[in-house]
């Protein structure tokens, strides 16, 4: 399976948009947002991540077909951290094939970084994801912080890329 991971163009906006909607439509078991008037949940800051410095958009496509999305940014919590994982979408097709895996594995490799990945506390699957994730591409080498004063991210892994 050909998994290719790249900053999106100009042309891939809107199929970030539409993939936004899916990403929103699945997270809102764990978030409880609901619909706006549209009909759409609308991702206010979307536009932040193609145009802003330190904001970056990534598309996740399998052997040429849309896959997923990552975006990410400097915008983290954890002191020492640099970039943050702030979205990261896998299309339902392609989830438990390891997509998502070097999916993570590409961006933590060609962005080298001290790495925050902050996960909701009532996604569970995410969290179980992103530990094994993880662990695996730093053998360990990483801090996972469980914060109380975080009304949304209980779990942040941390870690340096290009650790493994």
């Amino acid at each position: 399976m050909t998994v290719d991971v790249r900053e999106v163009a100009p042309a891939d906006h809107q199929a970030v948009e539409r993939m936004m909607e899916l990403y929103q439509h699945d997270f809102s078991e764990f978030d409880d947002h609901d619909l706006g008037p549209s009909g759409l949940y609308h991702y206010p800051d979307l536009e932040l991540y193609w145009s802003e410095p330190g904001y970056r958009a990534h598309v996740v496509t399998v052997a040429g077909k849309w896959a997923g999305f990552a975006l990410t940014s400097n915008d983290v919590r954890s002191a020492g951290c640099e970039r943050s994982i702030d979205e990261f979408f896998v299309v339902r097709k392609y989830r438990r094939r390891g997509v998502g895996r070097q999916v993570a594995i590409a961006l933590f490799d060609q962005i080298p970084a001290r790495w925050e990945v902050r996960v909701h506390h009532r996604n569970a699957p995410a969290a179980a994801f992103w530990h094994k994730v993880v662990t695996g591409y730093t053998r360990g080498a990483f801090e996972d912080v469980r914060r109380t004063d975080d009304p949304w991210h209980r779990a942040i892994f941390t870690f340096q890329s290009g650790a493994r």
